[in-house]
């Protein structure tokens, strides 16, 4: 399973897959069906940023300096909390401006300066050379150790041609993978959809390898993290390696490490590739913000407990960065350390590629074809001819770079490990952050103040982290690195200046970006801009107005048929068409009428994204008579922008108002609506219940008044019912001023502390005679002996009566039956009178509170109802506003005991009496 012919053909069956994988993103790109519209896709594609230095490196740092590895990983993931605010911009300018490169986004900004251009190119070369020869040496380690285990892994011996080197053969099979992947368009601008895709897919791969090794070790070889981290706690020498005391550094290592990762993020070419210049839709950021740092998480959640299983088993002599790998070989397995070598090829092969497309844009845009627009040969190319030139560069290029890598690694690579090769360029990388940063956010900044601050931070770079690794590795003499150049000892590259004891990269950092910062700054503060340049900073420092990056920047003058003969001769005609494609049908014949501002403009975005944007800039300047719009116009498009802006945000918001208020006028209408019908409807049931008693007594009256030899029994029958009408009215007229009362808040209690208990117990007795005429069987549960309250004593009996009445209507008629009870609840006491009626349905439960609401049996017959007992539908509205008035309250339930209804009155405790 481990022989060499098994191993090869699995690594080279996996790298065909890739190449599938990003033939079918491209053919589905071709067909209109992208595969990286997803932000999912994106999200997994920026954990390109996970490498063999993760892969293997992690462990290696992990064992030697505990936590510290974490600050890696910490740093993308507070860029990726700020992606709203910086990573969102520069997606925007780069849309905008069809950028190709980082080289080219600073090249951009400062005037399009073809100079600066090619001195990031050439910064990046050498800094992100380490970087590449990182990989071919965990590429080619892991090789060695998968097939030689145990003994030590046979790497090439010095004395040894290069072409017996498995590490050159490395860098040329993914030379040709990656021409074949990423150099089948001129267009650098354009999306690499299939290679998109393959990154994705690699990124699931290399997690689903490093996490099956973490769940084998912690799960296999100990019993789970309690016993791995319990024996080493027993080895006093490991568990020291777990505290932050283990940061090299310390305080100080730490901040600088975070930094350092957090700046390398936005600025190494390939995280600038991946996240700016393949980005299909900035809303994808969203996701990617938390995504990306959960991805980050999860292939780092077995680190500690593999490098700590690692020293444990395999001793402190063993290769910590080979941990992932010998940890499995060591318990025999086959098939899990053939994964990790996959998952570690994978992670080392989408780096190379991403990086070394991103490197061949920027060498042959920044670099090459500024040299060779000064040749006049360049000019005599026919139709499409010097974009197979293009394309032909950036493959020559590609293998120079990984030729390059391949030189670096023979050189030095040995004595670095993995995670320092990977710091040094990092803290080349970040040499870029003051001039992308600062000048996408102030417009001051200069391009010579950049240039400047790009060498100084480059040389004080390459002198602290640079030159000392030849030293070490014997190219160099080392003596320089104690006593320092010409015994200068304030000049020795890891104690610059005479700050010692800080972690060397931290102490690089500070000194580059202090030399970066500072020029670029100063200098810019005492420098004049250039027309151009004072208008590519109001377009990036303004970049989040997208009125003005639409906006055509042209007032020059050219013929078609000149812009078209510049774009045949480097672009084709299929990029002419496009050029041309809102031209008027007859139009396109005509060489010479004038091309509009909006097709230069787009003509430049067409060159910018082949050839970036300094030599798109020299082209059309050599066919196209006048200038692109000077600063004042920028600015006027600016202001006349953020001028409509500012008004269409005050019309929203008018709007809004407006819409708000509408909605409020609406609904006080309803309210007003309502209240109109209730007051119809209150007058309404008022006359209908005082005409009935009315009536009656007037009817009965004009019968003793119109009969006077009417017998006596009958006489006075019609007088009882006349009393009794009168104190029917009566009783309704005080109800209905009682009601206007509550509702108006006049009306008058008298609180104070009574019990609840005598005060229920003299209204029983009130009710007891009427409840016995009707037949009523009353049962009275008193579970307190004492219930102090505070209430109106009148109002509260008369609440407790009426309840007590409406029971024995509502009771049954052959046997009614009502029950009171009161018992204590918390800190309330409750009162509840069932009755063993029907009951009253969910959905009358509230209605029975409302005004003249009285409920009617179905199943009576009229004539049963017009024998029952009527109230006047008052009584209940007045007693819940009584006991609301007193702090409590009044609802109905199914009564419990006897099935019907059954309502509570709740009322808080009295407060405890002060002696």
């Amino acid at each position: 399973m481990r022989s060499e012919p098994v191993i090869l053909g699995v690594a080279f069956g996996y790298l065909a897959l890739l190449f599938l994988i990003a033939a079918w993103g491209d053919r589905r790109a071709e067909q209109g069906r992208s595969l990286i519209g997803s932000p999912n896709v994106y999200a997994l594609s920026i954990a390109v940023y996970c490498t063999a230095w993760t892969f293997y490196g992690s462990v290696g740092r992990a064992a030697q300096f505990g936590p510290s590895f974490l600050l890696i990983y910490l740093g993308p993931t507070l860029a990726m909390l700020l992606a709203p605010f910086v990573i969102r911009k520069m997606v925007r300018i780069a849309s905008a401006q069809r950028i190709t490169s980082i080289a080219d986004f600073i090249s951009a900004r400062y005037g399009k300066s073809s100079s600066l251009g090619a001195l990031v190119a050439l910064i990046a070369l050498i800094g992100i050379t380490p970087y590449i020869a990182l990989q071919l040496k965990a590429i080619t380690v892991s090789h060695a150790v998968l097939v030689n285990y145990p003994e030590a892994a046979e790497l090439r011996l010095a004395d040894e041609p290069f072409w017996l080197d498995k590490s050159f053969w490395v860098a040329l099979v993914l030379a040709v993978f990656i021409i074949l992947f990423g150099t089948r368009h001129l267009d650098a601008s354009e999306r690499h959809e299939g290679m998109v895709a393959a990154i994705a897919f690699e990124s699931l791969v290399k997690l689903v390898a490093f996490l099956s090794v973490g769940v084998f070790t912690v799960f296999v070889l100990f019993q789970g993290p309690g016993d791995l981290f319990a024996r080493v706690a027993a080895t006093p020498a490991l568990a020291e390696r777990l505290g932050l005391d283990a940061v090299p550094g310390g305080a100080t290592g730490w901040a600088g490490m975070l930094v350092l990762a957090f700046l390398a993020f936005l600025t190494l070419p390939r995280q600038f590739q991946v996240l700016v210049v393949e980005n299909v839709d900035e809303r994808h950021l969203a996701r990617a913000s938390w995504l990306f740092p959960l991805y980050l998480l999860a292939i780092n959640l077995f680190v500690i407990p593999i490098a700590m299983a690692g020293l444990l088993l395999m001793g402190g002599d063993a290769d910590p960065d080979s941990f992932v790998l010998t940890l499995p070989l060591a318990a025999e397995l086959q098939g899990l350390p053939l994964l990790v070598f996959i998952g570690g090829l994978s992670a080392a092969t989408g780096m190379v590629i991403v990086e070394t497309i991103a490197l061949s844009t920027m060498v042959s845009n920044q670099l090459v074809m500024p040299l060779l627009l000064r040749s006049r040969r360049l000019h005599l190319g026919g139709r499409g001819e010097l974009a197979g030139w293009l394309l032909g560069i950036r493959r020559v290029a590609i293998v120079l770079i990984l030729l390059l890598g391949y030189l670096y690694h023979a050189l030095i690579g040995d004595a670095y490990s993995l995670v320092t090769i990977g710091l040094v360029s990092f803290a080349a990388a970040c040499q870029f952050a003051p001039a992308m940063l600062i000048g996408m956010f102030w417009r001051g900044a200069h391009r010579r103040g950049a240039a400047l601050g790009l060498i100084a931070g480059t040389l004080v770079w390459a002198w602290t982290l640079l030159i000392p690794g030849f030293a070490q590795s014997g190219w160099l003499d080392a003596g320089f690195l104690e006593h320092g150049p010409l015994g200068l000892a304030w000049l020795r590259p890891y104690a610059l200046f005479g700050l010692e004891g800080w972690d060397i990269y931290t102490h690089s950092l500070l000194w580059s970006l202090a030399a970066n910062v500072g020029l670029l700054v100063g200098v810019s503060l005492f420098s004049r801009q250039t027309p151009l340049e004072q208008t590519q900073a109001a377009l990036f420092t303004e970049a989040l107005h997208p009125q003005l990056l639409q906006s055509s920047l042209w007032h020059g003058q050219t013929t078609r048929g000149e812009l078209g003969a510049l774009l045949d001769r480097y672009l084709g005609s299929a990029a002419t068409a496009r050029v041309f494609a809102d031209a008027a049908a007859g139009e396109e014949e005509d060489a010479a009428a004038p091309a509009s501002p909006a097709q230069i403009a787009r003509a430049e975005q067409a060159l910018s994204g082949a050839l970036g944007n300094a030599s798109a800039r020299v082209l059309i300047n050599s066919v196209v008579r006048g200038e692109a719009l000077d600063l004042e116009s920028i600015l006027s498009i600016l202001d006349t922008t953020s001028e409509t802006l500012e008004v269409n945000r005050r019309l929203e918001q008018k709007s809004r108002e407006l819409a708000r208020a509408s909605e409020e006028l609406r609904a006080a209408n309803e309210r007003l609506r309502e209240l109109d019908r209730l007051k119809d409807e209150f007058v309404a049931m008022v006359s209908h219940e005082l005409r009935t008693p009315l009536t009656s007594i007037r009817a009965f009256a004009e019968i003793l008044r119109d009969s006077g030899e009417l017998p006596e029994e009958k006489r006075r029958h019609f007088l009882d019912v006349v009393v009794k009408e009168s104190q029917r009215l009566s009783r309704l007229i005080e109800e209905i001023l009682d009601l206007a009362r509550l509702e108006s808040g006049r009306l008058t209690l008298n609180p104070q502390r009574l019990d609840l208990v005598a005060l229920t117990r003299h209204s029983v007795d009130a009710v007891h005679h009427m409840q016995e005429d009707r037949g009523v069987a009353l049962e009275v549960a008193i579970e307190v002996e004492v219930a102090p309250v505070v209430g109106d004593p009148d109002r509260l009996e008369q609440v407790v009566i009426n309840l007590l009445d409406n029971a024995g209507k509502f009771a049954d008629e052959a046997e009614p039956r009502v029950r009171l009870s009161l018992v204590r609840h918390k800190n309330h006491y409750r009162l509840a009178v069932e009755d063993n009626g029907p009951g009253i349905a969910a959905e009358e439960r509230e209605r029975v509170f409302e005004k003249f609401h009285q409920i009617q049996r179905p199943e009576e017959s009229p004539d049963k109802r017009r024998g029952r007992p009527r109230g006047s539908g008052l009584g209940l509205p007045i007693s819940r506003g009584i006991v609301a008035h007193l702090g409590g309250r009044l609802w109905v339930e199914e009564a419990p005991h006897l099935g019907g209804a059954c309502l509570i009155m709740e009322l808080p405790q009295a407060p405890a009496q002060t002696p």
